[in-house]
């Protein structure tokens, strides 16, 4: 079966295991509960925990194992983007082709959902009984979440966007606010993938950390090229929406075409980092291609 194949069951599978760790909607209290499934089931691309179970395939670990740490991404993802989405960020309206949270809800449900689903996640990677790995090994993937999700990651990543909106920043400014903002989850999904398997050497661990700060970059070069090139409908959220709120990105400062090239570029070093892998990791592989050639 090709990765593409596998691709989907993986999206199928990560889809149920999410599922099953949100409370059902009729669990008190009810209204925040149906906004976390809201905003985590039934969307997305779900890059991140195929990430994890790619990085784990490259070392034969079984997908049961993978599921906690799959699922740990996508909701701190999905917080994330709730959180974003609020009216005191980005204020979007559409997200994934619906209405974001707050709309859909309100301003507080959709804080509170993304409180409990940060939370929720660090409650899958500490008490999953299938994550079958050391303790030592389980305190280290938090640990790393931990970091990518914090303000040396993600969170920071989104306070420097903020801040930058209707500045002008140099290419390495904007790449600093990438690597937090959206490569920090993509480097833990990653790692934490790779984790899982208990031979892992440093060199290994070194040579995927690079391999995901380069998809990292080349997935945020992409969506920028997507915001300028492709429809609201197309992409499940408003079309030029970075440039509506004068936010620096990379065909701004690169132009389109320097963009493609930086996308590239990355791709091509990504692939270089997993020059020492056999086919175990042409998951990996095909999802650097994959990030380059999207359409949404």
């Amino acid at each position: 079966m090709s990765f593409s194949s596998r691709v989907r069951d993986y999206q199928d599978r990560i889809e149920h295991a999410l599922a099953a760790w949100l409370p059902e909607s009729s669990v008190i209290p009810e209204t925040l509960h149906n906004a976390m499934r809201y905003a985590v089931l039934g969307g997305g691309k779900r890059i991140r925990p195929v990430l994890v179970y790619a990085a784990g395939e490259a070392f034969a670990v079984p997908l049961a194992v993978l599921d906690a740490p799959a699922c740990a991404v996508e909701m701190i993802h999905a917080y994330s983007l709730i959180h974003d989405d609020l009216p005191a960020m980005d204020n979007d309206d559409l997200r994934r082709g619906k209405p974001t949270c707050h709309r859909a809800f309100d301003e507080a449900t959709a804080i509170l959902a993304g409180d409990a689903l940060q939370a929720l996640a660090f409650a899958a990677l500490a008490g999953d009984p299938a994550l079958s790995v050391d303790p030592k090994v389980r305190v280290r993937m938090i640990h790393t979440l931990a970091l990518a999700s914090g303000s040396l990651g993600m969170a920071g990543g989104q306070a420097i966007d903020l801040a930058a909106v209707g500045r002008d920043l140099t290419v390495a400014q904007l790449e600093n606010m990438h690597v937090h903002k959206t490569g920090a989850l993509i480097r833990a999904s990653v790692q934490l993938g790779a984790l899982c398997h208990g031979g892992l050497t440093d060199s290994e661990f070194v040579h995927l950390s690079r391999y995901a700060h380069c998809i990292g970059l080349a997935f945020q070069i992409k969506d920028d090229i997507l915001d300028v090139e492709v429809d609201t409908a197309t992409l499940g959220k408003p079309q030029g929406s970075d440039a509506a709120q004068n936010k620096p990105t990379y065909p701004k400062l690169l132009g389109l075409d320097g963009a493609k090239h930086a996308a590239q570029r990355m791709h091509d070093e990504a692939l270089a980092e997993l020059s020492g892998f056999g086919p175990a990791a042409d998951g990996l592989r095909w999802i650097a291609d994959y990030i380059i050639s999207r359409g949404n």
